[in-house]
């Protein structure tokens, strides 16, 4: 078996100590080293081929390096994290920011009747990052571990946690608004389920408030909810071909949602924005690629996911002094899929 390259060996190449080669692995920052040392004991490094044995340092350190990342999944079976591009984004831009400061990104789709309290305690992570939790309950017990952790997209109680939200209800109001200043009344509302609290919830409250503000009463028929997916947006895009009174808009709370709408329209003799106009939400790739182009309300998934590493790595340097509880503002990207009427 080929001899696997140690600090001794660095500290023999470089002619220092093994403890100056530790300290400058390890990037201790209580220690003054001459730049001169350093350069020395990188260029040993970079000639033996070093490679750190992380799960050494992880047992020496009592950290693992390792940061777990949880979307919840609507339902069993579900592939939220796979058909959202708002996810693709976020998981990118996340593991990115966590990859620079050394860290690795471990991603689950916790299914819905699994405890996020599990992943934390089997995996002995650092810290971890909660997508769209729909209760308060887990995040009661990871609380309770001690664990450095944000919620995104969650609507807990108090302020206990580090959060990260938008503008969801006033999302909402926007895209209603919109819609309606472009002549439509008849609006139907197409989103994921409509939990007690949550985004979907407070985005349909933004859609109810724009309704009420000018004199529209909201229709029972004209809500739809299921799955945050493409084939749930198809059989709902066919729902509204079929109404009796068919709407001459749609608000879509997910871009994928929007697209699937646009579909299942189709498939029925209907175009966008000729016979229904449509709005989505989020505002990715999606949304620009489509054919037409989707109007939608635009949220930064790089920025929230730069914000989540940053009020993570506050807890893991300061603790539970470093709570923050932020939301992000949201803006209205204007494309091809609205009619005026």
């Amino acid at each position: 078996m080929a001899h696997r390259i140690n600090m001794k060996d660095i500290a023999r190449e470089a002619g220092v100590s093994v403890a100056t080669v530790s300290y400058i692995i390890n990037k201790r920052s209580d220690q003054s080293i001459a730049p001169d040392t350093v350069a020395r004991v990188n260029e040993a490094i970079k000639k033996l081929g070093y490679v750190p044995n992380l799960g050494a340092r992880a047992l020496a350190n009592r950290k693992t390096r390792l940061i777990g990342l949880v979307i919840p999944q609507a339902e069993t079976g579900s592939r939220m994290m796979l058909e959202n591009s708002f996810y693709g984004e976020f998981i990118a831009v996340l593991e990115e920011v966590l990859r620079q400061s050394g860290y690795s990104l471990l991603l689950s789709g916790e299914d819905v009747n699994k405890s996020y309290v599990e992943l934390a305690r089997e995996r002995a992570l650092d810290g971890i990052v909660v997508v769209g939790l729909p209760a308060d309950q887990d995040a009661r017990l990871l609380l309770e571990e001690n664990i450095p952790l944000v919620f995104v997209d969650s609507y807990l109680e108090g302020n206990a946690y580090s959060s990260v939200n938008i503008q969801d209800e006033e999302g909402g109001y926007l895209a209603c608004d919109y819609l309606i200043k472009n002549g439509h009344r008849n609006i139907a509302f197409v989103s994921g389920f409509l939990t007690q609290e949550g985004v979907n919830r407070k985005r349909f409250r933004g859609y109810g408030k724009a309704l009420s503000e000018n004199g529209i009463g909201e229709k029972e028929e004209y809500v739809l909810s299921g799955r945050i997916s493409y084939s749930y947006g198809i059989e709902a895009g066919r729902q509204i071909a079929a109404m009796k009174v068919r709407p001459t808009a749609v608000f879509a709370t997910a871009d994928i949602l929007a697209l699937g709408i646009m579909r299942g329209l189709k498939s029925e003799g209907l175009r966008v924005p000729r016979d229904v106009s449509l709005i989505g939400f989020d505002d990715g790739f999606l949304a620009m690629s489509a054919e037409p182009s989707l109007t939608s309300i635009h949220q930064d998934a790089g920025q929230k996911a730069r914000v989540t590493a940053r009020l993570l790595f506050a807890q893991m340097d300061k603790g539970a002094a470093c709570i923050e509880n932020l939301v992000l503002p949201l803006s209205l990207t204007v494309r091809d899929s609205v009619r005026r009427i």
